[in-house]
């Protein structure tokens, strides 16, 4: 089955262009023209992956990926027209995966949205998808795409459950920034250190709202590694 995507921005050029690039890799698409639409949508037919723009007017791209988050973790990619760091940071601090700015290559936009893709709906190797990951109170099951706090569910976006897959695969490593890029986007496309920075404090904060304050711990000057996942009394 093709993977369904959901294109979301105010310009009727722009959703042309991305939903031509979509369908020639493979994908079946679905547009709206602004965030009321996007949510009916959205709740319709399920997509696979949105492609969300954030300067939209009424309901913007922002309030868009917050209601979506209230009760999916379905993979956000957002679009904007600003290349501002701290519209970046917010995005993906309220739960989206990925950021592209406007003018974009159609070629880029397919390579992130497949490299989300693949980290949401996992691997083909049967082998790891089989296995399940576990150190102190927080355990992975891979095939599944489910992490768990003690007693408490971590609502991760595909990259974050990527990211501490990584860090729980090897808990004694200290990795780079680069080698958390590699493993969250398959090392293919560029992405600052501002936003793997910004992934890092998302896990740490959900993994704090489950009552562990130490879950990845940073290594000035290296990078950052798996810390004591134990939940604190």
């Amino acid at each position: 089955m093709p993977h369904r995507i959901l294109v979301v921005d105010d310009d009727p050029h722009i959703r042309e262009v991305i939903g031509f690039a979509l369908e020639k890799a493979g994908m079946r698409v679905t547009s709206a023209k602004d965030g009321g639409e996007a949510l009916a949508l959205f709740a319709r037919e399920a997509p696979d992956l949105v492609v969300l723009d954030v300067g939209m007017p009424e309901i913007d791209g922002l309030e868009v990926c917050r209601r979506i988050r209230k009760t999916s973790e379905t993979p956000i990619l957002f679009l904007s027209a600003r290349d501002e760091e701290i519209d970046r940071i917010i995005g993906l601090e309220i739960g989206g995966d990925d950021y592209v700015t406007k003018p974009f290559s159609p070629r880029e936009l397919v390579a992130r949205v497949n490299a989300i893709l693949k980290r949401a709906h996992g691997s083909a190797r049967g082998e790891e998808e089989a296995k399940s990951l576990a150190q102190g109170a927080l355990k992975m099951a891979l095939a599944e795409h489910r992490a768990t706090l003690g007693d408490d569910e971590l609502a991760l976006t595909a990259i974050e459950f990527e990211i501490l897959k990584t860090f729980l695969a090897r808990p004694r490593q200290v990795f780079t920034r680069e080698q958390i890029l590699d493993a969250a986007y398959g090392g293919a496309i560029h992405v600052s250190d501002r936003t793997i920075d910004s992934h890092i404090r998302n896990i740490r904060a959900k993994c704090a709202a489950a009552g562990c304050t130490g879950a990845v711990e940073t290594v000035h000057g290296v990078g950052f590694k798996l810390g004591r996942c134990e939940i604190e009394s």
